[in-house]
């Protein structure tokens, strides 16, 4: 037995260790049938069969609601493509008008520019003095005030002569 063993491990050692040079292989003598396996069926039961079939069939009540929800989703789609194009020319009107609106500043601080260089303040200080009679202010009638935190100040009653608020004072010689 023990000879047996060995003789039978020498052939598939030299059956493993030979090598086939070229490009023919050996074909068996035969092919090996091979089994067909068949899948094995699990039979259902009457009640699966049922739960099946009765999935399968659309009752009435089942066929209205997916039609209302199929015409209901069909009306918000279609609202909102109406509010994307509404938003859409809200957009390009707003844009129309901030291009106009940047055309408009640009005139008027064309003309400001145009208005402010045509005013020559010495000629018109000239005919102050001259044909209105103005005067030049002394020192004594100006009165200075602190800047308030604002650019401008609203004035709700006449300025007292001897009570202003900060009455700028002239340097006394030391």
């Amino acid at each position: 037995m023990a000879y047996r063993q060995m003789t039978t491990r020498r052939r598939q050692n030299v059956q493993r260790a030979s090598y086939v040079y070229g490009n023919v292989v050996r074909q068996p003598a035969y092919e090996p049938e091979r089994r067909a396996q068949e899948p094995k069926k699990k039979r259902a039961s009457r009640q699966v069969k049922k739960n099946r079939r009765q999935a399968l069939r659309m009752n009435r009540g089942y066929v209205v609601f997916m039609a209302v929800a199929a015409i209901a989703m069909l009306l918000v789609c279609i609202k909102y493509v109406n509010l994307q194009s509404a938003n859409m020319s809200h957009a390009k009107k707003i844009s129309a008008m901030e291009e106009e609106l940047a055309t408009l500043k640009e005139e008027n601080t064309t003309r400001y520019n145009a208005i402010v260089d045509s005013v020559n303040l010495d000629e018109v200080r000239k005919k102050a003095k001259k044909d209105l009679g103005m005067v030049d202010a002394s020192d004594s009638q100006v009165v200075e005030y602190k800047k308030p935190s604002l650019d401008y100040v609203k004035q709700y009653e006449s300025i007292p002569k001897e009570g202003a608020l900060t009455k700028v004072q002239t340097k006394k010689s030391k």
